[in-house]
This record gives structure tokens, sequence and C-alpha cells, in this order.
């Protein structure tokens, strides 16, 4: 045990009682009582008198003063999809037109299906992290070589597939085991990691974090009943300081902050959208997928929610609105102010990936099981373009400057022509492409789920083939 997680560890017995605030509240009074205020789930605790207010106002200012980039974006901070509102959007950087594989590493060997973790260059891109579906996280070079490997408690479970949210030297990610882990990026060492208790038993964290002022926000997951909860989490000691359990359904989907019209969204597998103000964290509405009645599925949680309209996917905010995908086959804008749908687009089948927004034309792109990614105007929905990439898309879409990237279950990682969908080239891996694929200084990295036998016949033992490894692509020149 390293002596930072001896210190955070003696830290924590000492906050048991009390906090610098006063007394130290238990998990059913962070989580108050249910059937008070909210109208999907349980309850949130309204009374947040013995906690800060995070400030969220030098975030607005640098947002005001940089455009549509949603900051804080690859600065001293960076995490998944590149900001709090998670666009997935670089429009400084240029996609080659064509490529090579520089490098790759086994990472991932865990059939779970969920997207993989997204592999995440250090702001200086002098660093890339790759969290593993087997717990661990690799920190390598662009170049490839290994600056250190960490093993983590995740391992005991389905590793990690949430992305690591960059602060300075610091990465914080949750894992499948329930925990959120701090970890010093120039030495690979554990700087703190919380414990089950500490996120009221928790059985997998596999949302990515947000930052906004000290504070990290995620959401956690649980089972008999299935349910989740919105935390905000101390980010220098790992201390949780509020949360609301008002969420059905074991979310995975990452918080998305908009600062300047003061909300955070995310969604669950009940089919819900859940809005929240920010910083306060008063609940401010929820959004049921699955059209009028709700979705047509299973119930579950003794009847408190139904399956058939899953979100699994992050949702993004732009231009007043909340963009999301679901289960339901539909793509919907949904206004932030109350949560009203604005527009929807019926794809007839599954949509469970984190569509990417491009600001500056003011288009969302998104992919799903009809192995289609389409360019949605973002104010009315209309259709710019459709292209096929041949497979199930369920990980991340990335825009750049002059291109759409996107990983599909057909193995291919593809380069689309960001104005008309055309392919500009595709590239064939070993296992399906789940990660989002990340551009930095000319490189593209990107992750893929191992290749197993048997895996969907439950009359024969599943076999792994071939583990999932993460890529490094080059111009191939």
């Amino acid at each position: 045990m390293s002596e930072k997680v001896a210190d955070r560890q003696d830290a924590t017995s000492d906050r048991k009682d009390e906090t610098a605030d006063g007394p130290r509240l238990s998990r059913r009074q962070l989580l108050c009582t249910a059937g008070t205020a909210g109208t999907v789930g349980l309850a949130g605790c309204s009374d947040r008198a013995y906690r800060s207010r995070p400030e969220c106002s030098p975030i607005t200012a640098a947002m005001n003063t940089d455009g549509y980039v949603p900051l804080p974006a690859d600065d001293d901070i960076s995490m998944f999809r590149r900001g709090l509102r998670r666009y997935g959007y670089y429009p400084d950087e240029t996609v080659p037109s064509s490529v090579r594989v520089d490098w790759s590493m086994p990472v991932n060997r865990i059939g779970h299906t969920a997207a993989k973790s997204t592999p995440r260059p250090t702001p200086d891109g002098e660093t890339i992290l790759i969290a593993g579906d087997t717990g661990t996280i690799h920190a390598v070079r662009p170049t490839g070589e290994t600056r250190w490997t960490l093993e983590t408690g995740a391992g005991r479970s389905l590793g990690f597939h949430a992305t690591p949210a960059i602060v300075g030297d610091t990465a914080y990610i949750g894992g499948y085991d329930g925990e959120l882990y701090a970890v010093d990026i120039p030495s690979g060492e554990l700087i703190w990691q919380t414990r089950l208790r500490e996120f009221g038993g928790a059985i997998a964290i596999g949302s990515s974090p947000a930052y906004v002022d000290g504070n990290l926000y995620l959401v956690a997951e649980y089972k008999n009943p299935a349910k989740g909860a919105l935390w905000e989490v101390d980010a220098e000691t790992g201390t949780p300081t509020w949360s609301d359990d008002r969420i059905w359904g074991m979310p995975h989907p990452s918080p998305a902050i908009d600062c300047e019209a003061g909300k955070l969204v995310t969604g669950s597998n009940d089919g819900v959208v859940y809005c929240w103000e920010f910083p306060s964290l008063e609940f401010a509405w929820s959004f049921q997928a699955g059209g009028e009645g709700g979705p047509d599925g299973k119930s579950m949680a003794s009847g408190r929610f139904t399956l058939g309209a899953q979100i699994k996917g992050t949702t993004p905010v732009y231009d007043g609105a909340a963009f999301v995908g679901s289960w339901d086959g539909r793509f919907y804008r949904l206004d932030l102010e109350d949560g009203s749908e604005e527009w929807s687009v019926d794809t007839g089948e599954v949509i469970m990936s984190n569509p990417a927004i491009d600001p500056d034309q003011g288009i969302v792109y998104v992919g799903g099981d009809d192995r289609r990614v389409r360019a949605l105007d973002a104010a009315t929905g209309d259709e710019r373009w459709s292209a096929y990439v041949g497979g199930h898309v369920i990980g991340s879409i990335t825009a750049t400057a002059d291109t759409i990237l996107v990983g599909s279950y057909d193995r291919y990682l593809y380069a689309l022509d960001r104005a008309t969908g055309e392919r500009r080239w595709r590239i064939r891996n070993r296992g399906h492409v789940t990660s989002g694929a990340i551009p930095h200084d000319g490189r593209l990295y990107y992750a893929e789920r191992g290749v197993f036998e048997n895996y969907y016949n439950e009359d024969e033992e599943t076999v792994l083939e071939k583990p999932g490894r993460a890529y490094c692509l080059v111009p191939d020149e």
C-alpha cells in the first residue's frame, strides 16, 4: 500500500463522524427519504446547506471568449468527449487521407458488450492513458513505449469501461467494482480510492467523471433493486459530498454539464433523462423516452420502471438543448429549460452510441443498430446525410475539422467526410471497435473489444480467442 493511500484511509477514518463543515451525513441522510420531491423514482436531497457552492462562472466566462468549444477542453483539464458539454468535437484536428497502425497493445479481455474505455491523452500529449476491462490502467508514450501500468481492484469485476478525467497530474476513473480511483500520472501511484460503503454499496461506476471547480460528478449503479444515483465527490480527498438516488435502471451514461444554461443531465436504463440545476443541484425535470404510455418492455424493480427505451449513451448539451438516443429507436432534442421534446427522429433500431456535435455548423452526428451514421441539423432534426458503416454503432462518434470517426461492430474504424458522409477510409481490426477514436498531434488512438468464441451460445463455454487491443494510427506516407 502506498503512503498516499494509507494517509488517505487514515483521513477517511477521522472523517467518519464529522467534517470541516459539521457532522458528516450518512448515506440515508444524504439521499433523504423516498417519495418527496421528483417525478420519477425516489427523491433526491434538496437541503444542501452543509456543503459549499461550486463556482461555475470562470468556466462560463472562458466559454464565452472561446466560442463553442466545450471548455475545459484539453488545456489543464481533459475528459471524456472532450469537455463538460460532451461534444466529442476536435475542430483543430485533421485526419490523414490514409493511415497505418503504428503500434497496438492488448488491453481488453472481458466479454461484456458495453463500449470500451476510450484512450485519453494528457493535455500535453506526452502520455496516453488506456483503461482496460481487466482493471489495469496503462500509461504509454505516443510512440507506444510503456511508462507504467497499474493493476486495480476493478479487475475483480468487469474492469474499466469509463474514460479517465484528467486534472493536472491526476487521473480520475470509476470501475465496475463500484469504486473510484485517483492516480498520479507521472508516477502511476494510487493517490486514493473509495470503498464500496462510501457510495452506498454501488456495484459499478460505468460513467466517466465530469470535473468542475474541485468536484467530480458521476453516476453509480446498484442492484436489488436496479437503480442508480448521481454523486458529487471532492476530487482532492475522494469524499462524497452529495448524492441523489432518484435514478432507476442502473445508469451507464456520463453526466453532461452546461454551465451557461445552468443544467446537468444524464440518462439511465429506465429510458429517462434526468436534469438538475447547476451548480445548486436542485432537481429540475425528467423526460421519459418511449412515446405515449412509455416503453413497452419487461417490468423492473417491482414495477418502478420498464425496459424498452434504455438510454446508454451520454447526452451532449448544446444550444439550450440535450440530445439523446434511446433503445426505442428515436433520437431526441429536449429543451434544457423544461425537458420538453423539441423534435425526434425515428431510426427504427436501437440507439446507444455517444453522439458528436459540431457547434460551428450546428450539426449532430449519431449512429445506431441500423448500421448507419446520420448527420442531423441540430435545430430541426433534418437529415443532412446518412452513411452505411457495416455494423452496429455502440461507441462514441468523434467530429474533427474534416472527418467523422466512428467504430463499428463489423470490426472496422471508419473515417467519413464531415460534409458529405462519403467514406474516406476504413481500417480493419480484430474485435468490435467500441471505444471513441481520439485525434492528437497527427495520431489517432482507440480500442476494441476482445474476440470470443461461443459468446452468444449458452450451451458452450465462452473462450477468449484474441484480446482486444488499443491502437495508434499514423499517416501512411
